[in-house]
């Protein structure tokens, strides 16, 4: 939610045009053939990790706040998407089950993104929760677990090779990994592991550049995670000074409301669940974007944990110009709290 939100969804670029309409990128349209999130459903691990064919979209959303040996902040995204075309069973290319992969680099003077498609049922893409292994073609995330794993990706413009290791549990996002996403009911299941210590190489061009830093994954599926009248979201995953960390987000309605959610994650993993109303996200600034004008400069606040921040983007070209457009770059964070993060932004035209 990667609201990351459901950061975190932007896979189904199969569907006709028509369903896009229905909510931003389609996922306002569900299907009765589908399965839907159910309050106290208990989430299960390694099993979550795997994929749940019966919900229509689902996603694997990694991203790192790094710096070089200079201190210079980078980020990088890894997202492997799933999005079953219907619900009929099938083997080898009969199968319903589709594959998108995003993969980028950020750094303050360059942004480089790109993406794969595939069908599942072929084996040139898929995840397997134990040992922990997510692909498509070669770009992969694997190791002997989730809290344990190896990323990587290659393009002629970039790569990365880095090693994540976390060593606090997985969080659950909203009611014990049911998340609500509006104020009708959608929802999806919903986790993170924000905890990621981070590695590793990215190579640009000729360079290759050594970094560290943090890592933040999201899992979630759903069938129909967003209303119908929503149009995009703004969602923010944000790591403090002192080790706490914030997950937050604003869907944003046709009629200019919005709905909001948000998770305070103490430094030991504990989370507490806010619902509608209690994170406030406000732009402060814009910048020419892609030919849009899009929010690089936020004020976010969660009173109840003084939080009361601005939020900037590290690079404000940090667009997403794939099947699906969108914003996602790495962010500073002053005030209240100071800190690092990421923040992707959809639905703007």
């Amino acid at each position: 939610m990667n609201a990351r939100i459901t950061r975190r969804a932007l896979l189904l670029s199969a569907l006709p045009a028509a369903a896009q309409a229905q909510g931003f990128a389609g996922l306002g349209q569900g299907g009765d053939a589908f399965a839907e999130p159910q309050r106290g459903d208990s989430l299960v691990f390694p099993r979550d990790h795997a994929p749940h064919p019966g919900f229509r979209i689902e996603w694997w959303y990694l991203t790192a706040n790094l710096a070089d040996p200079d201190g210079t902040p980078m980020g990088l995204q890894w997202t492997l998407f799933r999005s079953a075309l219907g619900t009929a069973q099938g083997a080898d290319w009969a199968t319903p089950q589709a594959w998108l992969g995003h993969a980028a680099i950020t750094t303050p003077e360059r942004h480089l993104a790109a993406e794969r498609l595939a069908r599942g049922g072929i084996g040139q893409a898929g995840v397997t929760a134990a040992p922990f292994d997510a692909w498509i073609d070669h770009w992969r995330m694997s190791g002997p677990s989730l809290s344990q794993v190896r990323l990587r990706a290659a393009t002629p413009d970039f790569a990365y090779d880095v090693a994540l290791v976390a060593d606090r549990p997985f969080v659950p996002q909203g009611d014990a990994g049911y998340s609500v996403k509006s104020a009708g009911g959608q929802a999806s299941h919903y986790y993170s592991q924000p905890f990621y210590a981070a590695r590793g190489t990215l190579s640009l061009g000729e360079r290759n550049i050594p970094v560290t830093g943090r890592a933040w994954l999201d899992r979630e599926w759903s069938s129909t995670p967003l209303a119908e009248t929503q149009t995009g979201w703004d969602w923010f995953s944000l790591h403090l000074s002192g080790g706490a960390k914030v997950m937050g987000f604003r869907l944003r309605e046709r009629d200019g409301s919005a709905f909001t959610s948000a998770t305070w994650i103490a430094p030991d993993g504990t989370p507490t669940p806010y619902g509608d109303g209690a994170f406030r996200a406000e732009p402060l600034e814009t910048a020419r974007v892609a030919g849009r004008d899009v929010p690089v400069g936020w004020r976010v606040r969660l009173p109840d944990r003084g939080l009361d921040a601005r939020v900037r983007a590290v690079n404000d070209a940090a667009w997403m110009d794939l099947g699906f457009a969108y914003w996602e770059g790495p962010v500073g964070v002053e005030g209240s709290h100071d800190g690092t993060g990421y923040l992707e932004m959809t639905g703007y035209e």
